[in-house]
């Protein structure tokens, strides 16, 4: 019987994230956006004993784009998730998977000593790691 690979969180994160901060417009944030596939913009923590919280591009839509607001005059800390649940880099991303479905996200921050490091989706999951493991 062949040993089981695991495959880590940090084996199928997006290393590249784009950071906010939460006094932001969602004008400014869009604008700043600098990364092609992002769906999720991280926002900042304000101090030591804050936490970091996300702005998913379906918030926009659902916030901002459907209520008619004006994108330059809604701050991104009005609509935002905080705090938010984050994973470890270690994490094995079977436990990642169901901790996403627990709770009903698509993506999460991945936070290694208290700094965010990356970000990690379903998708990354599916196509990163599932794809590894049968080639």
């Amino acid at each position: 019987m062949s040993e089981r690979q695991v495959i880590r969180v940090r084996d199928v994160m997006k290393r590249d994230y784009d950071l906010i901060d939460g006094m932001t417009t969602v004008d400014e944030a869009l604008r700043t956006m600098q990364h092609v596939e992002t769906k999720a913009l991280i926002v900042d923590k304000r101090h030591e004993d804050d936490e970091y919280g996300m702005l998913l591009i379906s918030d926009i839509a659902r916030h901002v784009l459907a209520k008619d607001r004006a994108p330059e005059r809604v701050n991104v800390y009005e609509i935002m998730a905080k705090p938010v649940i984050s994973v470890d880099p270690e994490m094995d991303i079977r436990y990642c998977a169901r901790l996403f479905e627990r709770f009903e996200l698509s993506r999460a921050p991945v936070v290694e000593n208290g700094k965010v490091v990356g970000i990690v989706s379903f998708t990354d999951m599916v196509l990163k790691g599932l794809c590894r493991r049968f080639r």
